[in-house]
């Protein structure tokens, strides 16, 4: 993710590529998110039972963690077509009546960052979800008037990182909203021995525990590491990933055992040093470590958040004892009074 930057365009697709023959196809095959697949697998069976479209679904959570796999897992389950699109690429009212006035019966229309829909999209997408109709303005003017055109019954699922911004409208339609949590290292030493099967890469557990371990709990990452460690092993070692040659591989690429790449570093010595622990805000450690805030937000602090090293809180972000401890900042002291919010 950020501890490996793309290169170039041609490495860029070539990741996109080796991170799609390794999702999962089948529902039995998708490790993790147990209560979220339990879900999903009751409202699948329902619907392949009575033969009907299934309710639309809407999927949030940090990126990386299977939100299109699970898409196209359901269209799999139901054996029904997939299509797919994403938020900034419907600009215009024709681009959506084009993509829904021929879809098929049942079939999967995934949108990707949902929460980018353009307003008048967006307003056009309630009628098709709700009522399978669509509301076209034929002519303008006074001679202006409204069509409603049937479409097949289909199901949505939306993806976003960010929940927060789907309007309430548009989240009120959808049936299922489902939650993605980050993963453990157990679950993602099971992805990456998986993916290192369909590799043909040999693997012992603790290798495969400790690119686990340095995973930020995204699978995403967990293959991208793999792949690294897969290369460093074939090229300086036996080809066989051990936990020494996995953390000699991960070292070098400079992944601290806890995942945490240069951005998570810089964020954490901002807070600590700069701002003795805080509380300080998000655009202010955006501004410093030259970051957007809905990045900083979106991807770095849920993961140092779950590792116990910020939290939210009203007036800002504050660090934890335990970041304190990690990073080796010394404590400060004002006026013979430790920083407050800091326990």
């Amino acid at each position: 993710m950020h501890d490996q930057r793309i290169i170039s365009a041609a490495s860029d697709a070539e990741d996109a590529q080796f991170e799609a023959g390794l999702r999962p196809r089948r529902l039995k095959d998708f490790t993790g998110q147990t209560k979220l697949k339990e879900n999903l697998a009751i409202a699948i069976e329902a619907a392949r039972h009575r033969g009907e479209a299934m309710d639309h679904v809407l999927l949030y959570g940090p990126p990386g963690l299977g939100k299109t796999t699970l898409a196209a897992i359901i269209a799999a389950e139901l054996d029904v077509a997939f299509d797919q699109t994403s938020g900034p690429v419907l600009q215009k009212k024709l681009d959506l009546s084009g993509v829904l006035t021929n879809i098929q019966e049942r079939q999967i229309f995934f949108i990707d960052e949902i929460h980018r829909l353009m307003p008048d999209i967006e307003e056009m997408l309630y009628s098709a979800l709700e009522d399978f109709q669509l509301d076209l303005l034929i002519g303008s003017g006074p001679g202006a008037r409204t069509m409603r055109i049937p479409i097949q019954r289909f199901t949505a699922v939306g993806a976003t990182t960010r929940q927060g911004l789907v309007s309430a409208p548009l989240r009120g339609r959808f049936g299922l909203v489902l939650h993605l949590n980050h993963y453990n290292v157990d679950e993602l030493k099971t992805i990456v021995a998986r993916s290192a099967r369909l590799l043909d890469v040999a693997i012992d557990d603790e290798g495969a525990a400790e690119i686990a371990r340095r995973s930020r709990g995204t699978p995403r990452i967990a293959n991208r590491l793999l792949r690294r460690v897969r290369d460093f092993a074939q090229v300086r070692a036996d080809g066989r990933i051990s936990l020494v040659t996995a953390e000699t591989a991960l070292d070098l690429l400079e992944v601290d055992r806890f995942g945490l790449d240069e951005i998570d570093q810089k964020i954490m010595h901002t807070v600590l040093e700069k701002y003795r622990g805080g509380p300080v805000g998000v655009n202010t450690i955006a501004a410093s470590v030259n970051e957007e805030p809905e990045t900083i937000e979106d991807v770095y602090e849920p993961y140092l958040i779950q590792l116990g090293f910020l939290h939210r809180t009203p007036r800002g972000r504050v660090a934890t004892e335990r970041a304190f401890e990690y990073f080796k900042v010394e404590r400060r002291w004002q006026n013979g009074v430790q920083q407050p919010g800091l326990f």
